[in-house]
């Protein structure tokens, strides 16, 4: 199996710079500043190189295969939908498998893979290397724009909490204020001496609420 390729990114952000003005009504920061600090908190989160091993909002890959198999595992979740199956042969010509030889199926660890139906007979005039492709859209579907409604993310609430306590921490480093209290979207607060604590108290809720979208290995 090859590193997967990005074919389309996502269109949006799971978070918006709003979504972080109504957690931090307060910030003085320009929305561009809080835009990257978004941005930088979802790299460090989604994709091929996030910690998740998953994606977030709605994107395209393409995972590469050196040959068929009756069943040929995708690396990133969740699998929304299998765009193509196509295989390239020795002469370069690409050729596409029809919808109805395959299905998308996901384990109970969160694993997605492409299964071949038993009558599916497997070419075999395969190109040397990365004959085979599957193209894929992942993450948490988009809900589209709809009149001056803009384009609307499901990732989970657990996930988007997240991404603006690490903006928060992000906030906190640049500023280098003296941090005396750490508050969780009005339901928990609690009083500090020293800023590292409320960094560290940060960090312990983001572990927490990004517990349950880690894919794991069974």
């Amino acid at each position: 199996m090859h590193r997967p390729v990005l074919v389309t990114p996502p269109d949006i952000l799971p978070v918006t710079v709003e979504d972080v003005k109504g957690y931090l009504p307060d910030t003085e920061m320009p929305d561009p500043v809080i835009e990257g600090m978004i941005q930088a908190a979802v790299d460090y989160l989604d994709g091929w190189t996030g910690i998740l091993g998953r994606c977030l909002v709605e994107q395209t890959w393409r995972q590469d295969f050196d040959a068929f198999d009756r069943e040929l595992r995708l690396p990133l979740g969740n699998v929304i939908s299998v765009a193509s199956v196509t295989w390239r042969d020795r002469q370069g010509a690409v050729h596409t498998v029809p919808d109805t030889s395959y299905s998308a199926r996901t384990d109970a660890a969160g694993r997605a893979s492409v299964r071949f139906e038993a009558g599916f007979g497997f070419p075999s005039n395969l190109h040397e290397s990365a004959a085979v492709a599957v193209t894929y859209k992942a993450g948490f579907p988009t809900i589209p724009a709809d009149g001056s409604d803009p384009a609307k993310s499901t990732v989970p609430q657990n996930a988007k909490l997240a991404i603006v306590l690490m903006v928060q921490n992000m906030m906190a480093t640049a500023k280098s204020e003296d941090l005396r209290s750490f508050e969780v979207h009005d339901a928990y607060t609690k009083q500090y001496s020293s800023p590292e604590l409320i960094q560290r108290c940060r960090t312990g809720a983001v572990d927490m609420l990004l517990s349950g979208l880690r894919v794991q290995s069974i």
